[in-house]
């Protein structure tokens, strides 16, 4: 005898069908921001979310009532994904696959558990492709922007505090802006510049796989290439002879050798990295000198460069916290507390120096 659902059985199920109906929306929308495999693999999820919406309209049978509203955050997601459909959304879609859990519903069946443990990992692969393509140039805006703010927040509180003019402390700051930026674009430049020529000494020569035919089998050279890139004897040795035995074969002889060791995809370009950097660094620093811009001194244009530059830092926290897949609350305001912390203390050497000059 099949017993019969509770008021809060159907409730929980209308909640779990409407979650599961705009679940499969969110991936069908970002399935439409995509091409390729990538549109593939999330129209699948659509339908394994489809599959679930199923069992629950099962459960409830003639009972499905008023469609029921989703909960909220999956609500955002699916104005998201049908708005923006970019690497932010994968990142918040992941973070949301890592909540939820039929593992403690009775009503929902073991494969349902294991398809939302499977999306949060199919999700976190696509949401990484697209941090590898935004963490070059991206990787130095965000941290241009941040090192801006908060290296230029810390001059301006500490040259105000020790009580030079507003003229002066304006003057301090746009310097600060111009060589903070120059600064960073130059070693942004030379530090993505350096790591893609490690990477390209580092890569096989394209015109190795040539010589494959032409060695000797008996002394098998080829195994001395793959024991010096980290294999065993034995494991070197086999290897080495299944290469050469499809020598022949017209196989890729070039990535038979050993494929590239890095990404240049994912490290950006040197002038790409340094531009980005010299931009964002410049527009960070500029937000604590806007006050002294208008006009605005002491105390009043102390306050008021803090509270913009707290604004921007839990903003760039926030963002940070997204690519990573990071709780972004919390980065915001380690971002937050890290900025403050070194603009409190040049203020206090601030007004120990202006004290002492007194």
């Amino acid at each position: 005898m099949t017993t019969e659902p509770t008021a809060a059985d159907l409730r929980r199920w209308r909640r779990h069908l409407a979650n599961e109906r705009a679940e499969a929306a969110v991936y069908r929308d970002l399935a439409q921001k995509y091409d390729g495999e990538e549109r593939e693999i999330l129209a699948a999820i659509a339908a394994a979310e489809e599959r679930h919406e199923q069992h629950w309209l099962n459960l409830l049978g003639g009972q499905v009532g008023e469609p029921g509203r989703a909960e909220l955050g999956t609500r955002t997601l699916a104005f998201m994904a049908r708005h923006f459909g970019s690497v932010f959304v994968l990142a918040l879609v992941q973070r949301f696959e890592a909540r939820a859990s039929y593992d403690d519903d009775v009503d929902a069946t073991p494969r349902m558990a294991a398809d939302e443990q499977i999306h949060e990992e199919v999700i976190r692969a696509l949401a990484a492709r697209g941090r590898d393509r935004l963490s070059g140039s991206f990787r130095a805006a965000v941290f241009g922007a941040n090192d801006g703010l908060v290296s230029n927040l810390a001059l301006i509180l500490g040259v105000s505090a020790s009580g030079v003019s507003n003229h002066t402390v304006l003057v301090t700051g746009l310097a600060g802006l111009l060589a903070g930026a120059l600064s960073m674009g130059a070693g942004e430049y030379v530090s993505v510049s350096s790591q893609r020529e490690l990477l390209e000494a580092s890569a096989p020569s394209p015109n190795v796989g040539s010589a494959l035919t032409q060695l000797d089998v008996d002394a098998n050279e080829l195994e001395l290439v793959y024991r010096a890139r980290g294999m065993s004897v034995g494991e070197a040795s086999a290897h080495a002879a299944d290469v050469l035995g499809n020598a022949d074969t017209g196989a890729d002889r070039h990535s038979a050798v050993g494929a590239d060791t890095g990404s240049h995809e994912a490290i950006g370009t040197g002038l790409g990295a340094a531009v980005s950097s010299f931009l964002f660094f410049a527009t960070g620093a500029l937000i604590p000198v806007l006050p002294y811009l208008f006009g605005v001194s002491g105390p009043a244009a102390v306050v008021v460069a803090a509270v913009l530059v707290g604004i921007a830092l839990l903003a760039t926290g926030v963002i940070v916290g997204l690519l990573s897949g990071a709780p972004p609350l919390r980065r915001a305001l380690r971002q937050l507390m890290i900025g403050y912390g070194a603009a409190a203390i040049t203020y206090v050497l601030g007004l120990l120096v202006g004290g002492g000059v007194g």
